[in-house]
């Protein structure tokens, strides 16, 4: 059934594709770029039902937190640290939702969390590795 995709653990970066022509398209900040390059980013999911809590961390101890409810409106922020609404939609297994700037979908595939942001006819697709 909808809702019960088993998206909880947490994720280690893996490899990417397309990152500079992406953090271009959205007008990242240059010191973010270099940040985020080949970033060992873990990604942390709790999921209860619907309700999703999404703790990117990054090396250094820094961590953003987005909490969500499946076909509600909530409060979220951009890698870059903008603040925004939006709400998370399933679609067959994924998770989807638009960012201010580009569209974003989460799934799991293959053991691997695999996300794809979409703007402007760039895709950037993140894959990261089961750790926990």
């Amino acid at each position: 059934p909808e809702g019960t995709m088993a998206f909880a653990g947490k994720y280690e970066f893996e490899a990417d594709e397309n990152y500079d022509a992406f953090v271009q398209k959205i007008g990242l900040p240059s010191d973010k770029v270099e940040l985020g390059r080949n970033c060992k980013i873990v990604t942390e999911v709790v999921q209860n039902g619907n309700d999703f809590t999404w703790t990117q961390h990054f090396p250094g101890g820094r961590s953003t937190t987005n909490s969500f409810t499946v076909g509600k409106e909530a409060d979220m922020e951009t890698m870059g640290g903008k603040k925004f609404k939006a709400t998370v939609k399933m679609e067959d297994g994924k998770l989807v939702a638009d960012f201010p700037n580009y569209h974003h979908t989460a799934e799991i595939s293959g053991g691997k969390l695999v996300e794809i942001s979409t703007t402007s006819g760039v895709v950037y697709k993140r894959t990261s590795k089961k750790i926990a």
